[in-house]
């Protein structure tokens, strides 16, 4: 009997180290951050976080929807729901209270979602010319160039642009291939490799700036974008992605640009936006960027298209 309960006991362990591990790091960590503060409410008002009940949510998405979008609303209450699960819990989130109350929220505000801005061929070289006129060390100026366009010419997400290894390139002669090894709609790991040709322009070529930047770094294994403490000394370890987001910032505003709406989704817009304006169709760009949908691209596409296909065009005044 002690085998079984012991067997049992080690089984209900494993399955909850499943479930965890069934959601990456940065999606667990956001449920637990959004749980929080819907903790908080509830003890605000007295009321039941954990396990809790429709009614409670429907009040907890109400309040929310004084100051934040839909999409805020959607991701709250998927976070609520998985915490409840993670715990054992069944919270049924499809209850029409629920269901309806959003429904009512979303005629009242509308469902319209303002993005970020996205980084454009004038916005890129506009940064990569700022950052050669900086006084650092060369050393510096290749490290943030190669971040920079890497990330635009990837199509990258700011996570995965600090994910890379030196283990995950390859040069060819057409340009550099890369391998992402996971990234937040590949929860399984089964990885996928982006090919980066080479640019007429080596001032602006990802390729030819992360070769330079790989020479004058001496790296030769491990994370290829890494911290610099003391000044210019290198050391091993890895950027975090907000780094990615500051120096994008930092680098907009020493360039004259109002940096206000720009984020670290910035770079992979940008290059959606970019090639959906030079033609590319919404199959070689989702290849590129990983999107699994075509929803997302043919926003992008939409975007880039607003004045190159507008009926108002065809009007002769």
């Amino acid at each position: 009997m002690n085998e079984l309960t012991t067997d049992l006991k080690s089984l209900h362990e494993a399955t909850l180290n499943n479930l965890k591990s069934s959601k990456a790091d940065n999606t667990l960590r956001a449920y637990k951050s959004d749980f929080k503060d819907f903790g908080a409410f509830c003890t605000k008002h007295g009321l039941n976080s954990l396990p809790s009940e429709p009614k409670v949510v429907s009040l907890y998405l109400t309040h929310l929807s004084k100051n934040s979008k839909i999409s805020t609303l959607r991701r709250r209450l998927v976070s609520i729901s998985m915490v409840h699960k993670l715990k054992g819990h069944y919270l049924d989130t499809k209850h029409p209270i629920i269901v309806e109350n959003l429904m009512g929220i979303r005629r009242v505000k509308g469902s319209i979602q303002k993005g970020k801005k996205p980084i454009l061929i004038n916005h890129l070289k506009s940064i990569i010319n700022i950052i050669d006129q900086q006084k650092d060390d060369e050393i510096k100026k290749f490290r943030d160039k190669s971040i920079i366009l890497i990330g635009f010419g990837g199509g990258f997400r700011r996570t995965e642009i600090i994910s890379i290894d030196y283990e995950d390139l390859e040069f060819v002669s057409e340009g550099l291939k890369i391998t992402i090894k996971r990234s937040k709609t590949d929860q399984f790991g089964e990885g996928m490799i982006k090919g980066l040709p080479y640019f007429a322009n080596e001032i602006y070529c990802p390729v030819v700036n992360l070769k330079k930047w790989l020479e004058i770094s001496k790296i030769k294994s491990g994370p290829i974008f890494r911290r610099f403490v003391k000044g210019s000394l290198l050391t091993d370890k890895r950027l975090t992605d907000q780094s990615v987001v500051l120096l994008m910032k930092k680098y907009l505003d020493l360039a004259g640009i109002e940096n206000k709406n720009f984020a670290g989704h910035s770079l992979r817009s940008g290059f959606a936006t970019v090639a959906a304006e030079s033609g590319a169709d919404e199959r070689s760009i989702m290849a590129m960027t990983g999107h699994k949908t075509t929803q997302m691209v043919r926003r992008y596409i939409r975007e880039a298209n607003i004045f190159k296909n507008n009926a108002l065009n065809k009007i002769k005044i």
